[in-house]
């Protein structure tokens, strides 16, 4: 019988690490955003390139799926839980970093879903870097640069996990 061997503690402790690095990175340049910024108002940071505006995303990207949101909240706390899952078995520094950034960006928008308004499962995500077509945050900055190297890995035949160990005799 073969069995995949657990991965690196010292690995997934890096993963929390960066995940609560990242959470805390979107909360706080959140809590600045809401209370430095009046809801619509466009602050130049970078001129016809990068604006500060302040929206409360209900949807996913482009505000998709507005009416849906609690399908946002049950989705992230799925991805939370699979990743939590998933990195039990990490072997690889490169798999550390992109479930980290992955881990805390989905921690919180799920944060913002279960606790900001309207209400629980129904909070609306704080966004305000403007790029022009895009309107995000810090998170969302994580999980496209955790999305993009997972592709990279893959394509490049990085593995998560350590080869199957045979399982003695």
């Amino acid at each position: 019988m073969v069995r995949v061997e657990r991965g690196s503690g010292r690995l997934y402790g890096a993963m929390l690490v960066l995940a609560v690095v990242v959470l805390l990175a979107d909360q706080l340049t959140k809590l600045w955003a809401v209370a430095a910024l009046s809801d619509g108002e466009r602050i130049a940071v970078i001129p016809s390139l990068i604006h500060f505006r302040l929206l409360y995303n209900p949807g996913a990207a482009l505000s998709l799926g507005a009416g849906s949101t609690w399908v946002f909240t049950l989705a992230a706390a799925a991805s939370v839980a699979g990743i939590l899952y998933t990195a039990r078995r990490l072997a690889s520094r490169a798999w550390a970093l992109v479930l980290g950034a992955m881990l805390g960006g989905a921690l919180s928008h799920l944060g913002d879903r279960l606790f900001r308004a309207p209400g629980p499962a129904r909070g609306h995500v704080v966004d305000f870097i403007d790029y022009g077509p895009f309107v995000g945050n810090v998170a969302d900055i994580a999980l496209v640069a955790a999305a993009t190297t997972l592709m990279l890995l893959t394509l490049r035949g990085v593995q998560l996990a350590g080869a199957p160990a045979e399982k003695p005799a």
